[in-house]
């Protein structure tokens, strides 16, 4: 359950996290050989300062909450959804987004693997603009988005989320 675990909220471009490839949404169910399940964020956050600055060993589980659908552009560019600050509010009636699964009342998190996740609309546009005729989106629920950034500002997730295109 989401309200038990330890969620990855914030990884900054550069960061020794980006580096290893720890993503948005993935649990921690260990720090340094210590169960975390049912800690608070605030006891994670100690038990990462208390650790060695040279290594930290995590036990991580990919992203449970998350799933990637597969959608193709249309004649016109599109893949039949309507966003708004990154959720899901309408599909296309027939639409490659309907067709496959998406849903609305859920967040982006990647376009293609890149983190989308804080962009204004704008950018997220731009970057499905840009992404060829076949797009991989991650999305996760907007009721669990929600639970895991609602300690997080909004500017930190804006200004400091590591939306660098990964190499493929």
């Amino acid at each position: 359950h989401v309200s038990q675990g330890i969620f990855v909220q914030l990884v900054k471009a550069n960061s020794p996290a980006a580096l290893v490839g720890l993503r948005f949404g993935d649990q921690i169910l260990q720090i340094d050989g210590k169960n975390c399940t049912g800690w608070s964020s605030d006891k994670a956050q100690r038990a990462l300062k208390k650790a060695s600055p040279e290594k930290i060993v995590m036990v991580v589980r990919d992203r449970p909450f998350q799933r990637t659908v597969t959608v193709h552009k249309d004649s016109t560019g599109h893949v039949g959804i309507v966003v708004k600050k990154g959720k899901i509010v309408s599909l296309a009636k027939d639409s490659s987004a309907a067709r496959n699964g998406l849903l609305t009342h859920h967040c982006i998190c990647e376009v293609n693997g890149q983190n989308v996740i804080g962009m204004k609309d704008k950018q997220l546009t731009e970057v499905l603009a840009g992404a060829g005729n076949v797009v991989t989106l991650t999305i996760i629920p907007t009721v669990i988005y929600e639970h895991m950034v609602k300690r997080l500002s909004p500017g930190l997730v804006k200004s400091a989320m590591d939306h660098s295109v990964p190499d493929l």
